[in-house]
């Protein structure tokens, strides 16, 4: 399949996708990435391997288009929920051995 990634037309096939990939140590997924086999490889990574260009030569919508027109699987990390605010009160009270009292608006 022909795939233009940074301006320069590439004959693809995801048999050689998988070819060029194997050996390959997958580095850490930070954020959108491509499923080869059973491993998770970064669009950037796997652009570069497939394109022999420098990373910043390409976009990662690039090499997502491309290999999702070849049938691999693209995703993006999930990020991490983000914890609920902690009381701040809760802890000084803790240290204090007291119990936090509430105050509702006019109380003193």
């Amino acid at each position: 399949m022909r795939c233009v990634i940074a301006r320069f037309p590439f004959d693809l096939t995801k048999s050689g996708v998988v070819e060029s990939m194997k050996g390959v140590t997958p580095e850490l997924v930070t954020g959108e990435f491509v499923i080869i086999g059973r491993r998770h490889y970064p669009a950037k990574q796997v652009g570069q391997v497939i394109t022999r260009q420098d990373r910043r030569d390409f976009s990662t919508g690039e090499v997502l288009r491309a290999m999702t027109q070849l049938g691999f699987t693209c995703r993006t990390r999930p990020t991490a929920a983000t914890a609920p605010l902690a009381d701040p009160y809760g802890p000084a009270s803790a240290t204090l051995g007291a119990v936090p009292v509430r105050l509702t608006y006019g109380q003193v």
